[in-house]
């Protein structure tokens, strides 16, 4: 089969980051990669230009690293509240899930990710819990959510 070079002009989910020499098969880097702007051929003259896309690459991802701080250090200020609803013994129904914190998070006006939320198992003990979210390999937050039982009134 054959392949070809080329150098990428953005992130490819699978395949690499801008200024990346990859190697792809030939039909996807004529038919596609190359007439939708993503790469250029790999040729001695654009191979020039690698170093001065990696410096761009750099800065832009500097400044994504200071605003994923920013925005980790402003997930780790808020304190969200949940309650469940507890039966007879004590037993909680339901639990507190990635989908309700990322809910929370959307409510205080915070865009991220639902996968970023590292929850092993929902919650379903009241108490404090702390869950790390992971914004980025060098930007993650540590959130302390707190669930309280709430007791279920029975009707006679």
């Amino acid at each position: 089969m054959a392949n070809a070079q080329v150098i990428l002009k953005e992130k490819i989910e699978g395949l690499g980051a801008e200024a990346d020499v990859v190697k792809v098969r030939a039909g996807y880097a004529r038919n596609f990669l190359i007439p939708q702007g993503k790469a250029f051929e790999a040729s001695r003259s654009n191979l020039r230009h690698v170093e001065a896309l990696k410096a761009s690459r750099a800065a832009r991802e500097a400044e994504e690293l200071v605003v994923l701080k920013e925005l980790a250090t402003k997930i780790s200020k808020l304190k969200p509240k949940f309650v469940l609803s507890t039966g007879q013994g004590g037993k909680a129904f339901g639990s507190v899930t990635s989908i309700d914190i990322h809910k929370e998070l959307e409510a205080a006006g915070i865009i991220i990710d639902r996968h970023a939320i590292e929850l092993d198992k929902p919650v379903k003990k009241s108490g404090k819990t702390e869950v790390q979210i992971r914004l980025h390999a060098d930007a993650i937050a540590t959130l302390t959510i707190s669930v309280d039982a709430g007791a279920i009134e029975e009707e006679a």
